[in-house]
């Protein structure tokens, strides 16, 4: 899309992170050259320049701002993004080295505030979110290396092993002593947090009635899946407070593939987005409050894995969803593996590669949609996009990433972020429905554009993610 002088300037004003890059602003008083989301106080619209590269500033006679360092941007340099991977990295090597988030403070050399702030933004965790979240999962690949629980607990930093068990079980609703007898059966039983909305988990997987990937049936979700080159059936069953899960199809269950059969629930009921701290934030402002009521527990269901919600953030780009439905299916049984009883196990990037365009036209794909899922298929396929683990990454740094493929935009990053790697602090700028839902929710007589969402999230920070989710829930809500 072209930016007006116009576009450019609302955007300067409200200092749009998502800007950056794609212009630089020249204040002509200061003689300075900035990135949209600069800080520093705006100048009158009148000493206002817009430039398309740092070259064409500094010909104009301009100079880098030194508070938002724009030659650090584009040099994909930025020395609080340094601090904080260096940081990040320290933690996953040595984890019993942080009693807590004080001790990532002082191993920052940074203060509290500061380092709270760059943690929201590129982890969207605060730090001792992010150091328990890097505590379990290093205490669960202890585990899975067949140390005990007291040394995994230990060597993860963990003080007390009551602390351990209750991080542990909050993060992956299984005890220690579960999680490492993993394979010894092709079951295991998820212990669901209080207030956990079994209704919503069914009716998101169940919405495509005619799905051939999973199908909700009364209180119980099967889902295709390929496990290593095992295609099964994984069928998660709620019973009150606890979702029975079981695993049809394999010879032998094995650990790895019951660690990944437990990886793939885990995502299938949202276990990882705790909406106590959202819910507590919009409690406390009345305009906010109404959001949440009727739907306090409400967690964002992710898709088994990140590809496969690739697959559909490009299938359901302007389309409406039976259309998206329906194309989606095509990809599956193309490509799919048969699981049994009608069902399929999601395709790989692998098996979408061997597609030609042609076989996506033929069944009502766009030339252009048709391209963007195989040649992603393929870039994932040859090594040129990784997805595995990249929700451990800086969510600013995977949404560059992101943004770098053909076929995804800043709606598309966005949306991907939530459902896909479930990061917590996004919002889907340009998608229609958020754009009705704030109408209504705000009472405006208009609908609003990119700058102006932004504005209207604001409030719900660090948790827009979930906030976004309750807004497309809202047009639901009786007028």
């Amino acid at each position: 899309m072209i930016m007006t002088h116009e576009d450019m300037l609302e955007r300067f004003y409200a200092r749009d992170h998502d800007s950056n890059g794609r212009f630089i602003t020249g204040v002509l008083t200061t003689g300075i050259y900035c990135l949209p989301s600069c800080t520093a106080r705006k100048p009158l619209p009148q000493n206002v320049r817009f430039f398309t590269t740092q070259d064409e500033a500094r010909s104009a006679g301009l100079r880098p701002c030194r508070r938002c360092r724009p030659d650090n941007f584009y040099d994909r340099y930025d020395p609080d993004l340094h601090l904080l991977e260096t940081l990040a990295a320290d933690v996953r090597r040595r984890p019993a080295d942080f009693a807590d988030a004080a001790a990532l403070v002082s191993a920052s050399g940074i203060g509290a505030t500061k380092l709270n702030a760059l943690c929201r933004r590129h982890f969207h965790l605060s730090p001792a979110a992010f150091l328990a979240r890097e505590r379990v999962d290093a205490a669960c690949g202890a585990l899975a290396d067949g140390r005990s629980i007291t040394e995994a607990a230990y060597a993860a930093g963990f003080e007390s092993l009551s602390a351990f068990h209750e991080n542990f079980r909050r993060q992956t609703g299984l005890t220690p002593g579960d999680y490492r007898a993993l394979g010894s059966s092709a079951e295991f039983s998820i212990a669901l947090p209080p207030g956990f909305r079994t209704d919503v988990v069914l009716r998101s997987h169940g919405r495509d009635p005619d799905s051939v990937l999973e199908r909700v049936e009364g209180d119980e979700l099967v889902k295709g899946l390929m496990l290593g080159d095992a295609p099964v059936h994984l069928h998660l069953r709620f019973e009150g407070d606890v979702v029975q899960c079981r695993v049809d199809g394999l010879n032998q269950a094995g650990a790895e593939r019951m660690r990944a059969a437990h990886t793939a629930a885990v995502r299938l009921l949202g276990l990882a987005g705790d909406p106590s701290g959202f819910e507590r934030l919009v409690a406390r402002r009345a305009d906010l409050a109404p959001l949440i009521e009727g739907r306090r527990g409400l967690r964002i269901p992710q898709t088994a894995d990140a590809w496969e919600c690739l697959v559909w953030t490009i299938v359901g780009q302007q389309v409406n969803l039976p259309f998206a439905y329906a194309l989606r299916t095509v990809v599956a049984e193309l490509a799919g593996t048969p699981v049994g009883a009608g069902l399929r196990a999601h395709p790989t990037p692998e098996a979408v590669a061997q597609l030609d365009y042609a076989d996506l036209t033929a069944r009502r794909f766009s030339r252009r949609k048709a391209e963007y899922v195989i040649d992603t298929a393929r870039l994932i396929a040859d090594g040129g996009l990784r997805l595995e683990g990249a929700e451990r990454e800086m969510a600013t740094t995977l949404e560059r990433r992101l943004l770098d493929v053909r076929g995804l935009g800043p709606w598309s990053v966005r949306y991907l972020m939530m459902r896909g790697f479930g990061f917590a602090d996004c919002v889907a700028v340009g998608d229609a429905g958020l754009s009705a839902a704030l109408t209504r929710f705000f009472s405006l007589d208009h609908r609003p554009g990119g700058a102006e969402m932004e504005e209207l999230m604001a409030p719900f920070a660090p948790f827009r993610s979930l906030a976004t989710f309750h807004l497309w829930a809202s047009l639901g809500d009786p007028q």
